[in-house]
């Protein structure tokens, strides 16, 4: 069974920045699509980036491009979200999700596609 765990969110002012971090439990075999999602109230959960194990292969979402980065640490089996220059768009709770599903620069599975989901963390931008 995979876990997720999620932290880092909060508060912060328009041009901030926070880093998430998602604990993972060992992934025992295969690769994984790995990625962040976020959820603004009223709003359909939208994949913001992803990386492929195999290779490392990134995917950012178009409003997030040249201001968030992902990144894993397999040593620490932890994965990152490093937000900067943040948007009061920015704002919702951020998940850390897994998938069997392939991942690369140019696509990202949707939601229904990923199997494994932490509890979230919300990051809230104020103007």
């Amino acid at each position: 069974q995979v876990h997720l765990v999620e932290s880092g969110g909060g508060s912060v002012q328009a041009g901030g920045s926070l880093r998430l971090s998602c604990v993972t439990s060992e992934f025992t075999s295969g690769s994984y699509c790995l990625a962040w999602f976020r959820q603004a109230p009223g709003k359909e959960r939208e994949g913001v980036a992803g990386t492929y194990t195999d290779g490392g292969d990134t995917y950012y979402a178009d409003s997030v491009k040249g201001r968030f980065t992902i990144s894993q640490d397999n040593a620490k089996n932890t994965l990152y979200l490093q937000m900067v220059s943040l948007k009061p768009e920015d704002t919702g709770m951020y998940y850390c999700a897994a998938s069997v599903w392939f991942c690369s620069s140019g696509y990202l599975p949707g939601a229904g596609k990923f199997d494994h989901w932490g509890q979230g963390t919300q990051v809230t931008v104020s103007s």
